[in-house]
Order: C-alpha cells, then structure tokens, then sequence
C-alpha cells in the first residue's frame, strides 16, 4: 500500500502474547497481507518543549492533543527521506498529516521560523509544496517556543492491511525501546525496552467499523483494548529514574544549542546548508 499523507481513523491498541499472535494470524492471513513496508524497525523521533509540555498533557488523557515527531524506516542516511508527521487525536479519533524530507534538513525544522520549516517540507519535486499540510505542521512547530527532539522510540514492526479494503490495517510491535541520546534518525536503534518479552503492542487502524470476522474473533481469543502510548510509557519509564528530571533538563538545553549551531553553520555535522536556504 502506497504512503499516505493525510489520515483520520480509529487507533485501537491491544498487548496481547506471541501465542495469541500465531491464533490471530491463523484468520488475519486469508483477509489481509502485508504492506508496502511489511517487517521494519520504526524509528520515531519525538519532539517536546524543554518542559515536555506536549507528553505531559497527553498523558493526562484530555480530549485534545497533539504531537510532533520524525519517522524512518530503519536508519536513515543523510540523503534518505524520512517523514515529518503532526499527529492529533481528538474525541477518539486519530488525524494525522505528514510530509517527507530529507533526513539531514530534519534540525532546520526546530527553531520556530515556520517560513523556514514550510520551504524545508516543500522540497524539491515534492508534490505537496506550500500545501495546507506543510502549512499546518510549520504552524504546530512555531506554536510550542523551544521545540526540538526529546525522545527516540524504536520498535520492530509488523504491518498487514485489509485485501478488500485498504483503510482497515493491523500492526504488530515488538521490542518496544526509547533513549534519550543520539537523538537523530541517522543513529541507529538503540534503547531501553518498556515492554516485557513475549509481550507484542497490537494496533487496528481504521476509520470504519471492525469487519465481523475481526471482532469475532477478538472475542473468541479474549482479546481486549489496552491504554499504551508508546512515548508516554517511556516518558514514565525516564522520570522514575533517580534525577531524572534534571538529566533531561540538561539533555535538551545541550540540544537546542547543538541545533542552534547546526543553523548558524558553526559545526560540521554533514548537513547541507544549503537545502533550507
């Protein structure tokens, strides 16, 4: 299945054991296959203000929130595309926009100039230039002073849609690790684990009701919902260490000045400059 960019649907998040799993692929399989990035390791980079105001609210539970991240598929090298995504839920449902760059443009997005940001997700032969999603997530970018990247989350990735319908997809994490360090899409995937062995994160994405073979199913295996965001969990994980809360201070305040040096071109860390002119 083709990358999308604009997505609205229904995020349902179950932790299920590896037995469950091979019972739950003995039905998925005649109704789905894999899709276009099949098995990979995801590479979410997060990103907060330097008093983690976005995953500080979201795991307040309010109806409204919103976070900002990068993605890749497997480490990125400076010339691969890597995806900037705002993602919104609000009553239940999930809206998420997103546009790819390149992966060494990625800090010139942090430091509050949405002009800078829009022409970075504009890009050369990018279909999307100066669309209302570019204009949205420099907007979101702009609106929280100081954001920059805080966590990096990696997993590894199962993901299967629907045969006769593609808006109905199912996703398989494992190995669920965040750090706080390296953070950038180029440094591999590394990290604390947050879930148990044996322990995998499924997820059913859709925008529609569960199809009766799916729901059926989920019952016959007691197969129930589960609370579990990814960077809330880990952000639990971090501050429950002993002085942690001044660690991570100290870690973002080092981050904003190194990508404040990467944007007045005082280091040599491999970016081209002259992509965000």
């Amino acid at each position: 299945m083709a990358d999308r960019s604009i997505f609205k649907r229904y995020e349902i998040k179950y932790k299920i054991t590896e037995f469950q799993y091979e019972a739950l692929m003995n039905v998925i399989k005649p109704h789905m296959r894999e899709d276009e990035h099949g098995r990979s390791t995801i590479m979410s980079l997060y990103c907060d203000t330097p008093d983690n105001l976005l995953i500080r609210r979201s795991i307040e539970h309010p109806e409204y929130k919103e976070k900002v991240r990068l993605r890749s598929y497997g480490t990125a090298a400076d010339d691969d595309k890597v995806f900037v995504e705002l993602k919104k839920k609000y009553d239940g449902v999930v809206y998420k926009r997103r546009l790819k760059i390149h992966a060494c443009d990625a800090p010139y997005l942090f430091g509050g100039d949405s002009a800078m940001a829009e022409r970075i997700m504009a890009g050369d032969g990018n279909k999307y230039r100066k669309s209302q999603i570019a204009a949205e997530i420099a907007y979101a970018i702009e609106r929280y002073p100081g954001l920059a990247p805080a966590m990096m989350i990696c997993y590894e990735r199962e993901a299967w849609y629907c045969n006769y319908d593609s808006d109905l997809r199912i996703t398989f994490d494992r190995n669920v690790r965040w750090r706080t360090d390296d953070l950038d899409l180029r440094s591999g995937t590394g990290g604390h684990r947050i879930l148990p062995e044996g322990v995998v994160l499924m997820e059913i994405k859709t925008s529609k009701a569960m199809p009766i073979w799916l729901t059926d199913t989920l019952s016959a295996g007691k197969i129930y919902k589960a609370s579990f965001s990814k960077y809330g969990k880990s952000y639990e994980a971090l501050v429950s260490e002993t002085g942690a809360p001044e660690r991570i201070k100290r870690q973002l305040a080092e981050r904003v000045r190194a990508l404040n040096d990467i944007r007045e071109g005082r280091t040599e860390y491999g970016y081209d400059l002259s992509r965000a002119v």
